[in-house]
């Protein structure tokens, strides 16, 4: 028994439709030849020309990523820059590639949001900013609010936070709660969502991508907490590992053993 490409990509399509991305957004197979027989699948964040080359070395035909590797059209292809390098080398190849982005950051069970709620041991959880439901029962949308399981005073719940993400830094403004215990959560670039993590409640917003004079719209009315947005999605690969694991047995998956976070800290 085989599976090919478009059978995987079917399956992620039924855990996180494709259509549930932003509009922005360019999710779904990019690369490759949706009839391709899956050898393997390797996954990781971020497409880059050593992501490749690493599915190369372990034998695999298909790439699953959670960032589109392209976002806007191309006009040549020709090795001016690391996207075209990318895209040419799995091509030469014969290697797949599958961009699952904001489908998988706009579903609670499955989704990115969900993993970060589970590292921090929260419950109670629902969707921050829900979407017109025309395609599924379940309710979809963007980012999540949720409790912990105790409340913590505020640097307590920043050790807690540091520890669970496996942060070196995390970026906050002034603590201006005694008691931290309801949860805002966004992975990625999440500010687009500030006032409603201020209508649910939450006494904190973790997500990533904030400006300088962005950290004061909290207004003392909530602690944004921007830990980065490597940081914030890097166990995305693990939701990945477990969702294509479960399903598939005719090929093996492996996690990336490479960082692609483009941001370093010294």
């Amino acid at each position: 028994m085989t599976n090919t490409v478009i059978e995987v990509y079917e399956y992620l399509d039924s855990i996180a439709p494709f259509e549930l991305q932003e509009s922005y957004d360019n999710a779904g197979l990019l690369v490759g030849d949706a009839d391709a027989v899956v050898t393997g699948v390797l996954l990781c964040l971020d497409s880059t020309e050593a992501i490749i080359d690493e599915a190369i070395e372990k034998g695999c035909n298909l790439v699953i990523a959670h960032h589109p590797i392209v976002f806007n059209g191309l006009k040549r292809f020709v090795g001016e820059n690391y996207v075209q390098r990318t895209i040419i080398k799995a091509i030469k190849n014969d290697i797949a590639i599958i961009a699952i982005h904001t489908n998988l950051d706009n579903v609670l069970t499955n989704g990115v949001n969900e993993m970060i709620a589970t590292k921090l041991g929260m419950n109670s959880i629902s969707i921050l900013a829900p979407k017109d439901q025309d395609i599924l029962e379940e309710v979809a949308g963007a980012g999540l609010v949720g409790k912990l399981s105790t409340s913590m005073k505020g640097k307590e719940f920043l050790d807690h936070l540091k520890e669970k993400m496996e942060l070196s830094v995390v970026k906050h403004t002034h603590i201006c709660f005694e008691k931290i215990k309801k949860v805002a959560i966004c992975g990625g670039s999440g500010g687009f969502l500030l006032e409603h993590a201020k209508a649910a409640g939450a006494q904190v917003f973790v997500t990533s991508d904030y400006k300088y004079h962005e950290f004061f719209d909290a207004d003392g009315d909530i602690i944004i907490a921007d830990i980065g947005h490597y940081e914030s999605e890097q166990y995305t690969i693990e939701l990945l590992y477990k969702i294509v694991k479960e399903k598939f047995s005719t090929f093996a998956a492996h996690y990336t053993l490479q960082s692609t976070n483009p941001v370093y800290y010294y």
